[in-house]
């Protein structure tokens, strides 16, 4: 009997634990696809950043001692200081993804002229002076590994590095320059030594410089009074033969509660492309956990004075518009009086491929204000607001904006018919077409920070509304001239037409 116990009991236990695991998975609200095609443009706008660096910065200095037995001279101690890359070339360089581990970089036959001062000192003679130094046959090959860290942010490592320099030819200036290259080549051995021991050094400390920059990047940003939102990886990066994937938690929290919404996001595929640098899916979590932050933090409460509603009134109305405006002041605006708009639910997400839509349902209320007297009621009632959501990516940020589809009071169907309801319900519907949209899509011109990589800029970008996602398409173009700072939001460039719901970036 207890024999037959155990299986059981096992088979019960990994029951359990399969679902503790499956309970505990976190989906990502964003996700980012890097390409084969990201990398190979990677490389080029590597070629430029590397051109400025050593524009800009000097290598370490070179220092060490050698006997030159041909002179019978005992010791010659060397310093080669202020060193400058003048020139590079790497013909054959290249980025690859290794599955499950990280990005590869190799390159090989690349050359490089450089400029040195130079000093030395041996028992004979002392001097100092200028130098020119060529490389050839230098060859680098090493895989960056990357992970995240506790705070969500990306790390980098530089694993399996190997350097080396095949050839180097020192040409000394100055007035014993002729002296000098007479035993330059002894010189050109201990050079290549010390030079080779230095590279992955050095490319070591590039990369744990450029760790320090991630971790500043903001991943938890405040977007406005309401609300914060979290950028943070949630995961180290999948990596396939063809693609990098970044999962990213994208989801927003009211200011003053970073508790989790109380819904999970659902899992989404994106689509086998290449065509593209990077894709990136926004999942409907995404924005489903910013209608439930900004409804909990009271973002969606809007009060309207007459004052306000007619000069909305003028300045929107046109045709019907006009008369409702005239119904609306001849019925309503004929006192002063205040309309309250308030949300009862967080307003509902819906993305199917090709319509972005959310509803909204609410409680309106009208209320007057006698001269020396209360606020009193003097209707109120519950209504759904159907909107269209149009998207528009300006600079750094996802910009929205809402236009009315459909406005329904909540009402008895017996009710519908009647003329009044019907004017009533007019009337309610202009004041939220041309009252209230406007103010909130002011409002959203503000936008939403989105991820943006360090001087890299989105073109020939297409968005596309699926089931569940939004996808983006885009190729990459690093600016050189760019002011910008590095920050982990904002990709720029893209426009989403509400319509057709396809986009090309601006011109």
């Amino acid at each position: 009997m207890c024999t037959k116990t155990i299986p059981v009991l096992w088979g019960c236990f990994l029951l359990w634990h399969l679902c503790l695991s499956s309970s505990q998975t976190i989906y990502p609200g964003i996700k980012a696809r890097i390409t084969q095609r990201a990398l190979d443009y990677g490389v080029q706008a590597g070629m430029e950043i590397i051109e400025r660096m050593l524009k800009e910065n000097n290598l370490p200095d070179l220092s060490g001692s050698e006997s030159l037995e041909f002179l019978k001279v005992d010791y010659v101690n060397y310093n080669f200081s202020n060193i400058k890359i003048r020139a590079f070339s790497f013909p054959n360089t290249s980025l690859a993804f290794v599955p499950g581990v990280g990005i590869k970089a190799l390159t090989n036959h690349g050359t490089a002229n450089i400029s040195t001062d130079w000093e030395f000192e041996s028992p004979l003679f002392q001097d100092t002076g200028g130098a020119d130094l060529f490389l050839s046959g230098v060859y680098f090959t090493g895989i960056i590994i990357l992970t995240r860290n506790d705070f969500g942010h990306p790390t980098l490592k530089l694993q399996d590095c190997y350097a080396q320099v095949s050839h180097a030819h020192v040409s000394f200036s100055g007035e014993l320059s002729v002296l000098y290259n007479s035993f330059a080549e002894p010189m050109e051995k201990p050079i290549l030594k010390n030079l080779n021991e230095m590279l992955c050094p050095i490319i070591a400390s590039e990369v744990k410089a450029l760790n320090a920059n991630l971790s500043t990047l903001e991943v938890l940003t405040k977007i406005d009074n309401y609300t914060l939102l979290d950028y943070s990886l949630i995961s180290s990066p999948e990596i396939t033969e063809n693609y990098l994937d970044l999962n990213l938690k994208g989801v927003f929290y009211p200011l003053e509660n970073l508790a989790d919404p109380p819904f999970s996001p659902v899992p989404f595929v994106l689509p086998e492309r290449s065509n593209s640098m990077l894709y990136i899916g926004i999942a409907e979590y995404f924005f489903k956990s910013a209608s439930f932050a900004y409804f909990t933090a009271g973002a969606f409460n809007v009060t309207l004075s007459t004052k306000e509603i007619s000069n909305h009134f003028v300045q929107n109305s046109q045709g019907l518009g006009n008369v409702l405006s005239r119904i609306a002041e001849i019925y309503i605006l004929s006192q002063p009086f205040m309309v309250r708009i308030m949300a009862t639910e967080p307003p509902v997400i819906n993305l199917q491929p090709g319509n972005f839509t959310l509803d909204i349902p609410a409680s309106i209320m009208m209320l007057t204000q006698p001269k020396n007297s209360t606020v009193e009621t003097i209707v109120s009632m519950d209504f759904v607001a159907s909107t269209s959501v149009g998207l528009v990516i300006l600079g750094q940020r996802l910009v929205c904006s809402l236009s009315l589809n459909r406005f329904r009071l909540a009402l008895p169907e017996s009710n519908r018919s009647n003329i009044e309801v019907l004017r009533f319900e007019n009337i309610l519907s202009s004041i939220l077409h041309f009252g209230v949209l406007p103010l909130a899509n002011a409002k959203l011109q503000q936008g939403f920070p989105l991820p943006n990589p360090h001087k890299i800029s989105f073109v020939n970008s297409d968005i596309e509304v699926l089931e569940g996602f939004l996808l983006i398409s885009t190729d990459l173009k690093y600016e050189t001239s760019s002011k910008q700072q590095p920050s982990f939001h904002g990709w720029e460039g893209l426009n989403l037409i509400s319509g057709q719901w396809r986009g090309k970036s601006a011109p």
